[in-house]
């Protein structure tokens, strides 16, 4: 009981209250930044560049032809996925 006593009074305490709070904000936030970066700043990006979409910019290491990464994925090939860790950075850069 004395483990439950204390765990009370630690949650109790202003410090886990913050803590909590700023989990959840930081999750909210993270998923404005993902939209940001995927609905906003790349789709501009795209057009400047002739239409790509970043996303399907991949390596192919099965040796196969897929049109996009998503009909690589769904064949089950390993591939390198050069957009969507491009979008990653872009997103760590505005958060940092």
């Amino acid at each position: 009981m004395k483990l439950i006593d204390e765990f009370r009074v630690f949650a109790v305490k202003g410090n886990a209250f913050d803590l909590a709070v700023g989990v959840i904000i930081g999750a909210a936030f993270g998923a404005i930044v993902t939209s940001l970066v995927n609905d906003v700043i790349m789709p501009p990006i795209g057009y400047l560049t002739g239409g790509i979409d970043f996303t399907d910019i991949f390596i192919n290491l099965s040796g196969g032809d897929y049109p996009s990464l998503a009909a690589a994925k769904e064949a089950g090939a390993a591939t390198i996925n050069v957009g969507v860790f491009l979008n990653r950075v872009i997103s760590f850069l505005i958060v940092a």
